[in-house]
């Protein structure tokens, strides 16, 4: 029996590996890892870069001492030549991503943008449609403004914020909302609505298209690497046993 790793007064041998990392249902964790270090080997990092990325990693967690690098390097076990291998191991997935998905950012960008496009808006709603109506005509006569009206009727939490909501992306909205405010104008008061449960009244504060800034880039890519392991992740559980395909793949990769 081949011993890997002790904790306290417990052995755990190399055969129970795989075995508790299925019960404790990190196996797609360990899986997905292994993907993301095929995906990269063959990336390259200069000096400069691992430099540059090593600063950006320790700002990340707050390390700004030698102590504090030591500190943190305990608490997750690591030795020095492991952290430097998790620094350029995060660059190595960042270019990885710029290399894979760079150049198709701004077409998938337009092609979703109405989704991820913004809105702010007033929100007043309650459960009785005889009430709704009562203070959709108060508000379009200015004898209360909304925010006053959303204080003290609206029985949602935007209650608390005299009815503003947002800004929110329109795709988080109900479907029969984002009609109502796809179709407005800022300003513009709208008759009560039934939604659900609910008698709403609404009026679009402002639109706040979504721009495709660096924010907006690295959620992109964010998107397409995550949809990218979850395919990878669902080919590689479906082909196989998943303890011989792990051992093939951990074989590969030299662990």
């Amino acid at each position: 029996m081949t011993e890997v790793l002790q904790i306290g007064n417990r052995k755990i041998a190399a055969s129970e590996l795989l075995s508790l990392l299925g019960s404790y249902q990190m196996l797609p964790q360990l899986l997905q890892e292994l993907i993301i270090d095929e995906a990269i080997t063959a990336i390259e990092c200069t000096p400069e870069e691992i430099a540059q990325a090593q600063k950006q990693f320790y700002a990340k967690h707050q390390l700004r001492s030698e102590a504090d690098i030591k500190k943190w390097m305990t608490y997750f076990g690591l030795a020095p030549h492991q952290l430097n291998f998790i620094v350029a191991r995060q660059l190595k997935i960042e270019k990885f991503k710029q290399l894979t998905w760079g150049n198709k950012l701004e077409t998938y960008f337009f092609q979703c943008k109405t989704k991820l496009d913004k809105v702010i808006y007033s929100l007043l709603r309650t459960q009785d449609m005889g009430v709704t109506r009562e203070l959709f005509f108060r508000i379009f006569a200015k004898e209360q403004s909304f925010a006053e009206l959303a204080r003290e009727y609206s029985q949602g939490p935007e209650a608390q914020t005299g009815g503003l909501v947002g800004p929110v992306e329109l795709s988080t909205l109900h479907p029969s909302m984002l009609q109502m405010l796809s179709n407005s104008q800022p300003g513009k008061l709208l008759p009560p609505t039934q939604i659900g449960e609910w008698f709403v009244i609404v009026r679009l504060e402002k639109y706040l298209p979504a721009q495709l800034d660096e924010p907006m880039r690295a959620r992109l890519l964010n998107e397409f690497y995550e949809n990218w392991l979850k395919e990878q992740l669902q080919k590689l559980m479906s082909q196989e046993n998943v303890e011989i395909k792990v051992q093939r793949v951990m074989g590969a990769m030299g662990v």
